[in-house]
């Protein structure tokens, strides 16, 4: 269950095909189960407060900082050369660029960045039937206002969800039609956590803000490894020149800001841990509100399938590949023991 584009979701599994042969016969309904305690008509209690920012919401915008703070920088510059070329303030296009992380909770925007970038689709008329009344009964137990939130629908066979953007929340085709009603809102609830607790919205933000810094380094380091690439092919010795003369400018800068640039190092690691830690809350949130159980059977399947597709994966020497420490640092989601083991005390029958 995902935020975009950094999209709060557990990891996609991929699943097998939903129906035996390949006529165009339709899957049997996912059975209805939920215990609906919020029946239409009845009155529902709305929070004052149904939206807010959490620590880890504010501990990845203090983390996007810097990368922010580097594409000011690249943005700053771009706009000088554009000054100086084409004669426009070079403020004008800065101020902009700065102001322009308020279209996160523009509707419009939303719509065209749930279509066209995260490949997402308004539900169909027996899709929304199936959707709403789960929808529902997961905002009123919550306490919020779910027409405030955009229903989408991914055409993919995974068993996945998204909370992205300030209202969009995304369950794929997969999920809606075989996931059982007591599960699918299990699984919204977790989304809808993401939402409250401000996930989303600042995961999108900083990505927006840092992009001219990524793109700017991505240009960078397209040129460092053409011009080595190019150096290798005249000489030995033009290469050893071109390595040290990068190798002095990296000294240089990063004696020149106090070491501050080695710190960029680290930043995805701890933003990994920070989004880890997101998706905990967002269990937590589905489980405080009466779902931990169904959520906990849903992070059981996908563990389960997870595990197949590793068995699928196996090399011919039959030994599992392992993952290395890093990139277990640098994974965004809990491993599902994990989740499974934090949601426990949910579990446990009141006394």
């Amino acid at each position: 269950m995902a935020t975009s584009p950094e999209p709060q979701h557990p990891a996609s599994q991929p699943t097998p095909p939903r129906y035996p042969g390949t006529g165009p016969a339709q899957p049997p309904p996912a059975p209805d189960d939920l215990d609906y305690r919020n029946a239409p008509g009845n009155r529902i209690h709305l929070k004052a407060h149904q939206r807010g920012t959490d620590a880890t919401a504010l501990g990845k915008l203090a983390l996007h900082v810097p990368g922010f703070l580097i594409s000011l920088l690249v943005v700053v510059l771009a706009t000088w050369l554009l000054d100086e070329f084409v004669g426009l303030p070079y403020w004008i296009p800065t101020v902009v660029w700065v102001l322009s992380g308020a279209l996160v909770f523009h509707r419009p925007t939303e719509d065209y960045f749930a279509r066209y970038l995260l490949g997402l689709r308004r539900p169909m008329p027996g899709e929304m039937a199936r959707l709403a009344p789960v929808w529902r009964e997961v905002t009123a137990r919550a306490g919020v206002d779910g027409r405030r939130y955009e229903l989408w629908v991914e055409n993919s066979q995974d068993l996945n969800a998204y909370a992205a953007a300030g209202h969009i929340v995304g369950i794929t085709q997969y999920a809606l039609e075989q996931l059982p009603s007591a599960q699918l809102a299990a699984v919204l609830a977790h989304e809808l956590g993401h939402h409250t607790g401000g996930h989303a919205w600042s995961s999108l933000l900083g990505y927006w803000y840092a992009l001219p810094g990524r793109t700017a380094w991505r240009a960078i380091r397209t040129v460092v490894v053409f011009s080595v690439t190019f150096a290798s092919d005249v000489s030995w010795l033009a290469t050893t020149v071109l390595i040290a003369v990068i190798g002095a400018l990296t000294v240089v800068t990063v004696t020149q800001f106090y070491g501050l640039p080695l710190l960029l190092l680290a930043l995805p690691y701890l933003m990994a841990a920070v989004a880890r830690r997101s998706e905990l809350r967002a269990d937590a949130y589905a489980a405080v509100h009466g779902f931990g159980p169904k959520l906990a059977e849903v992070l059981q399947t996908m563990h389960g399938m997870e595990q197949q597709t590793l068995l699928a994966a196996l090399p011919a020497s039959g030994s599992p590949t392992r993952t290395g420490p890093l990139a277990r640092l640098l994974c965004e989601h809990p491993d599902y023991p994990t989740r499974l083991l934090r949601l426990q005390p949910y579990l446990r029958p009141a006394r």
